[in-house]
């Protein structure tokens, strides 16, 4: 959530800002909702300076003997009209809070403004062999096949998944299973072992709060699963809760309502996590295969730091990223996000694309993320300062990597001409020292 006062001080700066990313900011409810704020604790402040004045006074009256009934009769108004007030002060707070939760967060000044993907600018990209920084990977000397062609002998069942979910759901056996696995386990080790992040299992369903809190809700409640309960599990009240559409959700709030020690920053942990998406509005884009899917596994970075150096740390986590496609020898490229392309919660973000050949083209596999204390303050997540007082801690995530669109990209850039896939050698070891798939 953006920072009131923020929009108090440069409301116009705020509002460029926004529209920027195509967000049209409500200036009228705004200026509406800050005049009547104004108004009430104005009167608020002249009530108890009033009540003061007045305690003073029946004490003047009564040292001198003198009658003051009518002085205290005005004074005992005061509490009732007060308390008005404060009703009065919450509700414009609570609106002003669901004007301030719809709103996305403030693009960093190194972000290019942009509507859409074509702006997004390529930082750098990395071609196995390739001595040229801008080239492009080489054709395979055969026809490739896409991933479902690839995938379907060796285990990877879109018609079974159909039958027992509906369309966007894989099932996976033998092989291709093996594979799967094998890639959430080398993408873990990494991120753990040389990385530096905390392990982590995370609950799979979450409450709406917890949403609220990392920017999920209100604005994306249509992509997201709900949750029905039945029978009685002991809790006495149901609440809303929600399938995680990825575990930065959980992560991040592990420090929700909390101070962090400044010795304990930056936090950085991991999670490997299935992730539940209903894809409203993708358009019925990439209905083959697993690009885009109801159910998908991710293994998830989260950094939460000191304001200091939470871009230091959105750098380190893209090389984090980036570590996964190097060891697989996959080519990628690093794309900055323009204003337009950008996460609600984000204030920058590096999308890492990966190349598929039999689309001939580059996707998405990774995106990192900064969100500076947007996120913090829904979640009042601080850390204690040097000097003892409390602030706003930084949250970064990023997904290193997509486990799905990893296999597709293991299976469609080691294929061969006759169908079998060569398996990388940072994969060989969780592959039982297999080198291939036939």
């Amino acid at each position: 959530m953006l920072d009131p006062n923020l929009l108090r001080k440069d409301l116009d700066t705020v509002i460029a800002k926004l529209a920027s990313r195509g967000t049209e900011f409500d200036r009228a409810a705004f200026d509406s909702l800050e005049s009547e704020r104004k108004s009430v604790q104005t009167e608020t402040e002249a009530l108890q300076a009033r009540r003061n004045a007045l305690a003073k006074q029946i004490g003047q009256l009564k040292s001198r003997g003198e009658d003051a009934s009518a002085v205290m009769a005005e004074s005992q108004a005061i509490p009732a009209r007060l308390k008005q007030l404060e009703e009065t002060l919450s509700g414009v707070q609570s609106r002003l809070s669901a004007l301030l939760m719809g709103l996305p967060n403030l693009p960093h000044d190194s972000v290019p403004v942009g509507e859409s993907a074509e702006q997004n600018v390529e930082v750098r990209r990395w071609v196995p062999g390739a001595s040229d920084p801008t080239a492009d990977p080489a054709a395979l000397d055969f026809e490739p096949r896409d991933h479902v062609a690839l995938g379907e002998p060796l285990g990877l069942d879109f018609e079974l998944g159909a039958r027992l979910s509906g369309a966007r759901f894989a099932f996976m056996r033998g092989p291709i299973a093996r594979l799967h696995r094998g890639l959430a386990q080398f993408m873990l080790d990494l991120q753990t072992i040389e990385h530096g992040y905390t392990e982590c299992y995370t609950p799979y369903i979450v409450n709406a709060a917890v949403l609220e809190g990392t920017g999920q809700l209100p604005e994306f409640k249509d992509q997201m699963f709900a949750v029905t309960r039945g029978g009685d599990d002991g809790d006495t009240e149901q609440q809303e809760q929600y399938l995680i559409s990825t575990s930065e959700i959980t992560l991040s709030s592990a420090v929700r309502d909390t101070i962090v020690p400044l010795a304990d920053l930056p936090v950085r942990l991991t999670a490997h996590t299935p992730c539940f998406r209903s894809e409203a509005g993708s358009g019925g884009r990439d209905i083959r295969g697993m690009i885009r899917q109801h159910q998908f596994d991710k293994v998830e970075m989260v950094q939460i730091t000191h304001p200091d150096f939470s871009y230091q740390a959105l750098e380190e986590m893209t090389g984090h990223a980036e570590a996964v496609l190097r060891k697989l020898g996959l080519p990628y490229r690093v794309m900055l996000l323009c204003t337009g392309d950008m996460g609600f919660g984000a204030t920058k973000t590096y999308d890492l694309e990966v190349w598929l050949p039999a689309q001939n083209t580059w996707r998405e596999i990774s995106s990192v993320s900064n969100c500076e204390n947007f996120q913090a303050r829904r979640m009042q997540a601080r850390f204690r300062t040097a000097d003892n007082k409390t602030a706003l801690v930084h949250t970064l995530n990023g997904s290193g990597l997509a486990v799905g669109r990893a296999l597709v990209a293991v299976l469609e850039n080691y294929q061969r001409a006759d169908g079998s896939i060569a398996i990388p050698d940072a994969l060989q070891p969780y592959m039982g020292g297999h080198t291939e798939l036939r």
